[in-house]
């Protein structure tokens, strides 16, 4: 795409998070995370119903009056989004590919940080790391974090989560919101890095699917094609043994995956492309609120 189109891509999907963040996903963030703890603002007299634990006793012994400390929450947070550039986010069935879905989803975590006046990194990886953009915040970082989402070149790779999450331990040493967001079609090997992670940063796994991929439809003979592995393979899927087979894998791999986040403490939740992605994405942070 030449410049003046990605401007104006930039610009809509702007545009497009701020309505979401100010509208359905307002406060929901805000509550989800919270701040580091609690920073000391400032000593005022004390009044009836203050809790006695925050009086100021040197304060009170020098003014003769009782005062009492008065703290504000530390808001700031760090998020940073895990964002897989592997080949197979190219496929879609319902409209959109698995790719735009991610950029939509990962834009809207973002605004929604900056919003808070959070700082946002992102990690892209395939099998190996392929960008890293350090924590910052503010409009501009976001409309370059946008842009390098909407320009992410599609790695020729297979996909390697536990590199990312080993990368994202050495970079990122202070505790932060993290976001993974993939469609997890490699064999979970994974756990032991995520649970890592898990234990330094607070993790949640966003897993982004389509509906054809968890149900083979009845379509007569077909080609796939694993853009990851580059196999190509014939498939007759006019045989129900055949549909179920990919039926019974599905449900296999999401119960594994399932596990795997479960024993790691890992938050998770899935996006369809055929779906609005704002209700799982809130009844993540309501699960967290």
């Amino acid at each position: 795409m030449d410049t003046f189109e990605l401007l104006q891509r930039v610009r809509r999907v702007e545009i497009k998070t701020r309505a979401l963040t100010r509208g359905a996903l307002a406060g929901w963030y805000h509550s989800a995370f919270k701040g580091r703890g609690m920073a000391f603002s400032e000593v005022r007299e004390y009044q009836v119903g203050d809790d006695v634990r925050d009086i100021d006793w040197n304060v009170t012994a020098r003014t003769g009056k009782p005062h009492v400390k008065m703290f504000n929450e530390e808001r700031e947070l760090i998020v940073m989004l895990l964002i897989d550039v592997s080949p197979s986010l190219d496929f879609g069935t319902q409209g959109r590919t698995l790719r735009e879905l991610l950029a939509e989803v990962s834009a809207t975590l973002a605004m929604s940080a900056m919003m808070n006046g959070d700082k946002v990194g992102a990690i892209f990886f395939s099998d190996r790391i392929e960008k890293y953009i350090p924590p910052a915040s503010g409009r501009t970082h976001f409309l370059y974090l946008v842009r390098e989402l909407l320009t992410a070149p599609t790695a020729d790779r297979r996909t390697d989560v536990a590199q990312a999450l080993e990368y994202l331990v050495r970079v990122q040493k202070r505790r932060a919101v993290v976001f993974l967001l993939s469609d997890f079609l490699v064999p979970p090997t994974f756990s032991r890095p995520l649970s890592i992670a898990a234990k330094r940063h607070d993790v949640a796994a966003l897993r982004l699917t389509d509906v054809r991929l968890a149900a083979m439809p009845n379509v007569g003979f077909i080609k796939l094609y694993d853009a990851e592995t580059g196999h190509e393979q014939y498939v007759d899927t006019t045989q129900r043994r055949v549909r179920e087979s990919q039926s019974r894998w599905w449900k296999a791999h999401t119960q594994t995956l399932q596990d795997v986040f479960n024993h790691s403490g890992v938050d998770h939740a899935e996006f369809l492309t055929n779906s609005d992605f704002v209700p799982p994405l809130m009844a993540l942070l309501a699960r967290r609120g």
